[in-house]
């Protein structure tokens, strides 16, 4: 597709001058040079299919044509780029797309903050809202809970290793047992129940409980219907607001829009970044109940919160839900990907596999250290796929939502095979 000039793909830049943080490229060690759709190609003209998607900033995957042109057309036209929250032509745009395409439909009339461009910045000003709005401090957060790498997220964060980054002690947060973590039968929401509803329980009345419906990052847990409204009526009862991070959920990677909408949920608080600019570029919104619009003039900001260029963008990226036709497409990728994956987990029970997750963002669980062994032999083969878990045991698949039937076919092809690779080489260590 493009014309690639030979390259070394040399990473003696990066590891001369980059910090030791630097994460992914110790996955994928290459230079990327181009990407279109669901493929990217490295400076030495090599072509990988992408299961990684941004980590959930790019379901409408890489350089998507509509809105490349409309981004393009902008920037000829000397449209405005920064703006901190004044008003402009494409705030107005994306402002009027999103409560036509998403929040009518929807029933819902959410007010929108642009708290700034990542989602932690989202985490951040919901936490922050909610002890505002109730006037207590304490949040539920949940066992393997991912919300960012921010103090106030980390501390909803149930990751030991991201938590002890901070180097302070995390505050105003109690963590509780996500569904199905104490195992298939006990019901977490008895549990916390007995802490609320208890004198000398030790915790005082949360203002708010923050949750994923499915943990991305803490190895692609699914919370249940049932426990989901559980919990939504828990809230109800204690007065505590229920916050929704769908900054990687949501904009359809579980299908719908936002991922609790089959749960018939109606959340105080939503949190979105990642896909919402569409393009990739850094957006981020953090959606509440008008009632809990409290905010005086000023009182939470930021520098980027006008980025104008992801407004032209997010607001193209929103023509996709304008019918029912992209989540139907979605929902029938995801059929063929649970399938796949299905038939692949089948061939090693005795590695425990066990297939997780909803829509397009599904994985195997495995026994420690097969899911990064896998990853390795996909990388080599053509394929960007990364791990999931607090100890990296689920490989995660999680493409752009564009791609097609044959793409998805051919990198689960290739996902097959590593599998399959890394399977051999455990076995091979063993018996030596």
């Amino acid at each position: 597709m493009f014309p690639l000039e030979q390259g070394s793909g040399a990473l003696n830049v990066f590891e001369e001058m980059e910090s030791e943080v630097r994460s992914y490229i110790r996955s994928f060690p290459a230079v990327f040079r181009k990407a279109s759709g669901y493929r990217l190609w490295d400076t030495d003209g090599k072509e990988y299919i992408d299961f990684f998607s941004g980590a959930g900033a790019l379901n409408y995957g890489h350089n998507p044509t509509d809105m490349k042109r409309k981004l393009i057309d902008y920037l000829q036209e000397d449209g405005i780029s920064h703006s901190l929250d004044m008003a402009t032509e494409a705030k107005e745009r994306f402002l009027q797309r999103f409560r036509d395409a998403i929040l009518k439909p929807r029933g819902l009339s959410y007010k929108v903050m642009f708290p700034g461009p990542t989602g932690t910045n989202a985490v951040e000003s919901a936490l922050k809202l909610a002890r505002k709005a109730t006037g207590r401090q304490t949040v539920i957060g949940f066992t393997n809970a991912f919300h960012g790498m921010t103090l106030g997220a980390l501390a909803v964060t149930g990751n030991k290793f991201k938590r002890k980054g901070a180097g302070v002690p995390l505050h105003h947060a109690v963590t509780f047992p996500y569904d199905g973590y104490m195992g298939p039968n006990v019901n977490t929401l008895t549990y916390i129940e007995n802490f609320l509803k208890d004198s000398g329980s030790g915790i005082s009345l949360p203002a708010a409980v923050i949750l994923e419906t499915l943990q991305g990052e803490g190895g692609l847990n699914a919370a249940s219907e049932p426990w989901l409204r559980g919990l939504a009526e828990l809230c109800r009862r204690y007065g505590m607001l229920l916050i929704v991070d769908d900054i990687q959920m949501g904009c359809g990677r579980t299908g719908p829009f936002f991922s609790f909408e089959p749960f018939g949920l109606k959340p105080d608080i939503v949190c979105l970044s990642k896909s919402i600019g569409g393009y990739g570029l850094p957006m981020a919104l953090t959606l509440f109940k008008p009632e809990l619009d409290l905010w005086s003039p000023g009182e939470h900001n930021g520098t980027f919160r006008g980025n104008n260029l992801a407004f032209v963008t997010a607001a193209e990226a929103l023509r996709h839900w304008e019918n029912g036709e992209f989540e139907a497409d979605i929902s029938r990728k995801a059929k063929q990907l649970r399938n796949a994956l299905n038939i692949i987990a089948s061939r090693y029970p005795a590695l425990q596999a066990e297939v997780r997750g909803r829509g397009l963002m599904q994985g195997i669980a495995f026994e420690a250290g097969i899911a990064e062994r896998i990853s390795q032999e996909a990388f080599k083969r053509g394929l960007v796929i990364e791990t999931s878990g607090t100890d990296s045991e689920v490989i995660k698949a999680m493409p752009p939502l564009i791609i097609d039937s044959e793409g998805l076919s051919e990198g689960l092809r290739i996902l097959d095979d590593s599998v399959k690779a890394a399977a051999g080489s455990m076995e091979a260590a063993v018996i030596q």
